[in-house]
Formats: structure tokens, sequence, C-alpha cells
């Protein structure tokens, strides 16, 4: 993954300390209900394009933008999914940089373009339809993403709170 500067920044001054970071997903689908997805170039796992939010922009403009460096397609965004965190959303990177994100995730079309990878953050771009997803070497979160959103609920995803007060 391409690290944003105020990242690096960061870094400069906290090395490999835990950074929690707001992060955006995109489910996006062409006309005949497939939805894109993008392999991993160091990783060789599939999942959603998607990426860090940069401060200051909103999470719609990064989701947007991410489809398009990612795979080279441009969409609209149609739904907010849901919100995701917790461990499947954190990595401890092979240089040791520990990062926790808070995920959003947007359902959208696709106005143009035809999937294909970056060759640096993603090494293929393609649809599948969703029965081929589960038979895919996915990443765990993308998968818990799926998964959920499948389910097609009537409201944006979130996970049932766990936490109460201590003297409820």
């Amino acid at each position: 993954m391409a690290i944003p500067e105020f990242i690096k920044t960061l870094r400069a001054n906290i090395g490999t300390e835990l950074l929690h970071v707001p992060t955006v997903g995109v489910l996006a689908y062409d006309d005949q209900g497939r939805v894109l997805l993008v392999k991993g170039t160091s990783s060789g796992l599939w999942g959603a394009p998607g990426g860090i939010v940069d401060p200051h922009e909103l999470p719609s403009d990064a989701a947007v933008r991410e489809v398009w460096e990612e795979a080279g397609v441009y969409v609209e965004l149609t739904e907010l999914l849901g919100v995701f965190a917790g461990t499947q959303f954190s990595v401890v990177y092979p240089n040791g940089d520990q990062l926790s994100g808070v995920e959003t995730v947007f359902a959208a079309r696709v106005i143009s373009g035809m999937p294909r990878a970056d060759q640096e953050e993603t090494s293929d771009a393609r649809f599948f339809d969703p029965g081929e997803i589960e038979r895919l070497t996915c990443y765990p979160h993308f998968l818990e993403i799926h998964r959920a959103v499948s389910q097609r609920q009537p409201h944006p995803y979130f996970k049932p709170t766990t936490w109460c007060p201590p003297r409820a």
C-alpha cells in the first residue's frame, strides 16, 4: 500500500507505534451485479478497493479516489453499507508499523472505466459474481465485510455494542 505523506510524517515522530486511522472500502457493482475486487501486490490477497482517508478529506471522496487509483474505475457511491473495526481491521506491516482502522464501507455503481491494476498497490483488478468470493483467497477483513453486507440488512451494518458502564 502506498503510504500517505501525513502517515510518513507521523511515523518519523512515533516510529512503529499503533496508529488508529479512518479508512474506506468500496463494493462497486457492474450492470450484471458483479463486484469489483483488487488483488494486493505484496499479499496476493483479494479485497475491495479502499484505503486511508487523508486529513480533511471526505470519506466519500476517499472512497471514489481509491477505486480510481487502485482499479482504474470511476464510481458513483450509492449507499453506506456499514462501519467496521476490530482486530480483523488491524495490521502489523513487515517493517513493524502497527495500524488499526475504522473502515467506512460504501456500495457503488460503475460509471466508467475498465478494471486494471495499478501495479503498485494492486496486481489485478476484475469483477466477480458474489458467489465466487468465498472461493478466492481474500483478506480476512474483506471476508468479514462481505459476509455482513451479504445479509442485506435494512440499515447500515455495525457490530452490536459490548460496552456498558461499570454499574449498569
